[in-house]
């Protein structure tokens, strides 16, 4: 997946999160975060499946929108959502930190590349 269409499947995740948890602004995400979240992801396999289905329903979501069936991602965001609380804290944090970050920018491109070796581990 690339930053841009992680960033749009993070967006659908962090919303909801966002929303119930009623925080201040999320803190600015480094690589070094993104390396800790691909280190405890890639160390599990149980998360890296769930991961692998996150990019997967994320695909869907796409092509949902893309459709303007507003019912059915909302159905996928909600169940995206779900299954994210079983990644942990730290992806969360990462996924909230993404909804800010400017993917053309060096620490967005650092991240997005340290993502990339997740989705190696999904096949893509």
């Amino acid at each position: 997946m690339k930053l841009k269409l992680i960033a749009a499947v993070l967006t659908f995740i962090a919303i909801p999160l966002c929303a119930q948890a009623q925080n201040p602004p999320a803190k600015k995400v480094t690589k070094a975060d993104a390396q800790k979240v691909v280190a405890i992801i890639s160390g599990d396999k149980a998360k890296t499946q769930i991961y692998c289905d996150i990019a997967k329903l994320g695909d869907q979501i796409e092509q949902a929108d893309q459709k303007k069936d507003t019912k059915k991602v909302d159905e996928l965001s909600k169940k995206m959502d779900d299954m994210s609380q079983k990644l942990g804290p730290e992806y969360i944090a990462l996924s909230e930190g993404l909804q800010t970050m400017d993917a053309n920018s060096k620490d967005g491109k650092d991240i997005g590349a340290a993502l990339d070796s997740l989705d190696k581990l999904c096949g893509k």
